[in-house]
């Protein structure tokens, strides 16, 4: 039983690793997002005409967050040693 415990646990700590991955892609891609939205208004863009890629990156940001937050409210404390 031990031994079926310890394998979860490797196996959690794996598929941490791939989702801690994924926050970190999805946020350099809200970042690359922000900054576009702030060099199209610097360009002359308007806020409206912006609205859409706005919302987009609002919506990413939280998912990213919320996706962070599973990861670390999920996450099993390993058994000490």
């Amino acid at each position: 039983m031990a031994q079926s415990i310890d394998d979860l646990i490797t196996a959690v700590a794996q598929e941490d690793a791939v989702i801690d991955s994924a926050i970190v892609l999805i946020n350099g891609f809200a970042k690359r997002l922000a900054d576009g939205i702030a060099a199209a208004l610097q360009g002359g863009a308007t806020a409206a005409e912006l609205a859409p890629l706005t919302a987009l990156s609002a919506d990413i940001q939280a998912k990213s967050k919320a996706l962070s937050d599973a990861v670390v409210a999920n996450t099993p404390t390993p058994p000490s040693p």
